[in-house]
């Protein structure tokens, strides 16, 4: 009998993440410890990367058992973990849910989260979500179940609500912003250590060290040091890129991150580009220091048109009859997300804190009970343990309470098809405040999705 470890990925025919966990399970000298089952249900994007992945394991003349396929039950049963990076409707669907609100005046620098383009995205990912779940009760009920799609917090509710299903979700938002801060303290980045709670792309970090030592006066101290400029650089700021590198970020460069912090001492993950999203009465019209978000702040279509490039990138590479060049590794960099170092924490006991989606039972006082929270948490042998909280600042628990009734509401459209649960999802999110444009809009979203929502075929007004 095997002792490897089964890691089926769902939704493989992501740009980055298999190339980069791939990557991962090849330089941590631990290729006899696992085998992998890939699947996508896209048979040429499936076939490419298959053959991607080989090619990498050819690199590096290792090898260890590969399996693709276009149905996930082939690979679930022994599984130890199931991931999923699955995006219904694809890079076109996320076009849609940006560009059709757009028509209506809402605009969104992301949409894949808050607001009306991620309330549309959940409705088309969760049913199918559901369905994966379900597979992984009946197929490997004692697999660790890890997400990494968005909407984050709306799938993991309705997973556990639906189904029970343990669903985890990661994202990489917290490590990267540990990233930003180094970077704005100009400190080595392994000296940051943080942790807080909230939404996932609305964590609020309430503790914040460098070097073991309180890293807030310090941040306090460089932000005070900015704020003379700030209005000269905004007025001559020509660029709005998510993770400005090249340099040390700035306070202009997310300046309603550095405003919450400067107003609540927590700091809110992941910077102006999510955040945003959560306070559309901040930005009415879209308008964000001179411009419209989404457009000319933190272009979403650049966004969608980089990863179009990433795809033909991977497609070429994995079809050339060339084998990879010798540095190839040295340009796929390990996988962002820390899902090798959660899963070896898991499998060994080491009780590593990491930032995970999950129900928050009682850690966070003020909020519900199984309200989905992303909060740290030691991955060990029982599973995922958090760390406690103290309450967070009463005006931005007040906003997650908000979210929150509008997530739930978004959850309950998504799994029952209700057309008027739709309408009330907008509305109670906040950037739509007209039942009529709710309505008109939520009719416009369904028929651009149509075809990837059975649900409501026979429930719109």
């Amino acid at each position: 009998m095997s002792d490897r470890k089964k890691l089926v990925l769902i939704g493989a025919g992501s740009t980055v993440f298999t190339q980069r966990l791939v990557a991962d399970i090849i330089l941590s000298g631990e290729i006899d410890q696992w085998e992998l089952g890939l699947v996508d249900i896209d048979p040429v994007t499936l076939d490419a990367v298959d053959k991607l992945v080989r090619k990498m394991l050819a690199l590096k003349n290792v090898t260890f058992p590969v399996t693709s396929t276009v149905n996930r039950r082939d690979v679930l049963p022994g599984a130890h973990f199931v991931v999923t990076t699955i995006a219904v409707g694809g890079r076109r669907g996320w076009d849609q849910d940006v560009q059709v609100p757009r028509r209506h005046g809402i605009f969104q620098p992301v949409g894949d989260t808050m607001m009306p383009g991620g309330i549309s995205r959940a409705m088309r990912m969760i049913p199918q979500m559901i369905a994966i779940a379900n597979d992984v009760a009946e197929l490997c009920p004692d697999a660790y179940f890890l997400n990494y799609s968005n909407p984050m917090t709306a799938v993991c509710r309705a997973i556990r609500k639906q189904t029970g299903v343990p669903v985890i979700g990661l994202c990489h938002g917290v490590h990267y912003v540990e990233g930003v801060i180094a970077r704005f303290l100009g400190v080595d980045e392994n000296s940051i250590k943080s942790y807080g709670y909230g939404l996932n792309h609305l964590t609020l970090l309430t503790h914040i060290t460098t070097g073991g030592k309180d890293a807030m006066p310090l941040m306090r101290a460089k932000l005070d040091e900015q704020r003379g400029t700030f209005d000269k650089e905004i007025r001559e700021k020509t660029e709005w890129p998510n993770g400005i590198t090249g340099r040390a970020p700035r306070y202009s460069d997310d300046p309603l991150a550095w405003d919450i912090f400067d107003r609540y001492g927590v700091f809110p993950v992941a910077l102006d580009r999510h955040i945003t999203e959560f306070f559309p009465e901040r930005f009415p019209g879209g308008k964000y220091y001179g411009g419209t978000l989404g457009v000319d702040r933190f272009s979403i279509d650049g966004r969608i048109a980089l990863g179009d490039t990433w795809f033909d990138e991977m497609m070429a590479v994995a079809h050339s009859s060339d084998p990879l060049p010798a540095s190839y590794f040295e340009n796929v960099p390990g996988e962002s997300e820390q899902l090798m170092q959660m899963m070896q924490s898991l499998l060994r006991d080491q009780r590593d804190i990491f930032s995970v989606n999950m129900p928050n039972h009682g850690t966070v006082p003020g909020l519900p009970y199984e309200a989905v929270l992303e909060m740290p948490a030691a991955a060990g042998a029982a599973g995922y343990t958090p760390l406690g909280s103290e309450a967070l600042p009463p005006a931005l628990t007040a906003k997650l309470l908000a979210k929150i009734a509008a997530i739930e509401v978004t959850v309950d459209a998504a799994l029952t098809g209700s057309f008027d649960l739709f309408v009330e999802a907008l509305l109670t999110d906040g950037s739509v405040t007209d039942p009529d444009l709710a309505v008109a809009l939520a009719k416009d979203l369904i028929a651009a999705h149509k075809q990837h929502l059975p649900q409501f075929a026979g429930d719109v007004r």
